[in-house]
C-alpha cells in the first residue's frame, strides 16, 4: 500500500491508534548530491536535488501498524 506524502492542508494520521505525530517512513530516493570534503577528509553534503523519491511505507511508532496510515486534514487548513 503506498501512503501519500502530507502536504500544506493534510497530514498523516494512524487509523489504528489515533497518532498523528510520530512514523517511521521508509522511502527509496535517487539524488544529485554536491558534496565537499575538508583537508581532512571529511564530507559535507552543501547541495541535494532530489530526481525522485517514493515512500515505500508508513509504520505508526506508537502500535507498529503498518496499513493503517491515512491522510486527514490538518486543524484550520480550511481557513
Amino acid at each position: 500500500m503506498t501512503v501519500p506524502l502530507p502536504t500544506a492542508t493534510t497530514r498523516w494520521r494512524c487509523a489504528l491508534c489515533g497518532n498523528l505525530t510520530r512514523f517511521d517512513v521508509t522511502r527509496s530516493s535517487r539524488v544529485v548530491e554536491y558534496v565537499h570534503l575538508d583537508l581532512a577528509g571529511e564530507p559535507t553534503v552543501e547541495e541535494r536535488e532530489v530526481l525522485d523519491e517514493s515512500i515505500e511505507s508508513v509504520r505508526c511508532r506508537w502500535c507498529n501498524a503498518v496499513d493503517q496510515v491515512e491522510l486527514v486534514d490538518r486543524p484550520g487548513a480550511g481557513s
